[in-house]
């Protein structure tokens, strides 16, 4: 994509809204726009960062056996009824009414109407272990929304729920995800430990936060070391290994009690991304969603359910990835690979060597934004040090009538002055 044509609405100061580094990063890059309090138009290169994040849960979820499908945004109340749920769940759900004066609302969550599918549709012990996710923009009436798409009123979320038999298959189908979980954010460059947590409105016997670490992070977490280990390498996990790895926010943590020895108990701050949760037969029961059992007498499916913030990884992969200049995107979910700057447009010999670059990296499949704007190199430098893409590629005259080219890495600050074939095959390896 060239810059030129490209519609990136960069801005060069900071609006006075903006309080934690992603939103100020993702309003200066030009990756969100206000709409109103807590709602938001993903601009194209935000919208291209959140489809890499959607991508890479989507894979997950698919590689863990789980089939994707899609529920409507908009649920009569009479399941939420059913299940006690309606009234309970607060003010952050959304409730309207129809012309025909029908109670409506807006799902915050999906355990009831994922049930009702399931008892519809589902009747033997023989098909009773599956597992549905849906990728789905919801709605909560946040009381004060703040801190941009880290906590908005609308947000795109993966929530997926399993259902077996016993107790014993719906504690594996737990541990399956959670190994999922651990490898999706491993995938996105970034470190995200489970931490036990309260189960909130939706219940259940096992609950736990996934929280990356990041400077800025609103929950304070304390962890045993060896939680880090495993989620910077993405090993398998079971829940027997993980009850003796302790990790609780703050408002969990009891230093008289807690089972962690002092040498290896670790402190950080940490953005919640996930969160999963094992609640046994509590909405099987409310909505009489049986299966007769392999004995003949029906049985209540024990359930799991299991969230990702898609639209509110983007702000916590920033807030654990930037620096005073701006994003830096791990490569996995980068709106871009490359980003070529040609510091003289007006130079032929520059405008070929980086129109060269450009065609060779498009049509090997990499991509890339080209900045070919008629524009000063400190304002093209700014601008890509600010969005953060991986790799700069950096093409003036004096060095296109040599056959070099400057090549930058983003993360480290690393410059080369390489030929032009070298930074093509690095950039293409």
């Amino acid at each position: 994509m060239k810059l030129s044509q490209y519609f990136l609405p960069i801005l060069k100061e900071t609006p006075s809204e903006a309080q934690i580094a992603s939103h100020r990063l993702m309003l200066r890059a030009g990756m969100v726009c206000q709409s109103s309090a807590g709602i938001y138009s993903w601009l194209p290169i935000g919208l291209r960062v959140l489809k890499k994040i959607e991508a890479i849960v989507r894979e997950e979820m698919d590689k863990a056996g789980c089939h994707e499908m899609l529920m409507p945004t908009l649920q009569s109340s009479e399941l939420w009824e059913e299940s006690g749920r309606f009234e309970a769940y607060g003010k952050e759900m959304l409730r309207l009414k129809d012309r025909h004066d029908r109670d409506l609302l807006y799902s915050p969550t999906n355990e009831e109407l994922v049930t009702d599918i399931f008892r519809r549709y589902v009747t033997s012990y023989k098909d009773s272990s599956v597992c549905l996710y849906q990728i789905q923009w919801k709605f909560r009436d946040e009381i004060r929304p703040r801190f941009g798409v880290m906590r908005g009123r609308e947000f795109l979320m993966k929530d997926a729920y399993t259902f077996d038999l016993t107790r014993e298959e719906a504690v594996q189908s737990y541990q399956s995800m959670f190994n999922a979980y651990l490898r999706t954010f491993l995938r996105m460059g970034v470190t995200a430990i489970p931490v036990k947590a309260d189960p909130g409105a939706i219940g259940g016997d096992y609950s736990q936060e996934f929280q990356i670490l990041a400077k800025t992070g609103e929950s304070k977490v304390f962890y045993d070391q060896k939680l880090l280990e495993i989620t910077t390498e993405g090993r398998e996990v079971n829940i027997d290994e993980l009850k003796n790895l302790y990790a609780a926010a703050d408002e969990m943590h009891d230093p008289d009690t807690c089972p962690v020895d002092a040498t290896t108990l670790s402190e950080a701050r940490g953005i919640e991304v996930g969160h999963i949760f094992y609640f046994g037969d509590k909405y099987s029961k409310a909505l009489n969603a049986k299966v007769m059992g392999p004995d003949g007498k029906p049985v209540y499916p024990e359930m799991g359910s299991y969230g990702i913030g898609i639209s509110r990884l983007v702000g916590g992969i920033i807030e654990a990835s930037h620096d005073d200049k701006g994003i830096v995107w791990p490569e996995s979910v980068a709106p871009y690979k490359v980003g070529i700057i040609n510091l003289k447009i007006e130079n032929q010999t520059a405008k070929n060597m980086a129109d060269d670059c450009y065609e060779k990296l498009q049509t090997a499949g990499v991509e890339v934004l080209y900045d070919d704007r008629k524009a000063s190199a400190g304002s093209k430098f700014a601008s890509m040090d600010l969005i953060g893409l991986p790799w700069q590629l950096i093409v003036g005259p004096r060095g296109a009538e040599q056959g070099m080219v400057e090549l930058k890495n983003r993360a480290t600050g690393e410059k080369q002055d390489v030929s032009r074939e070298v930074a093509l095959n690095k950039l293409l390896s």
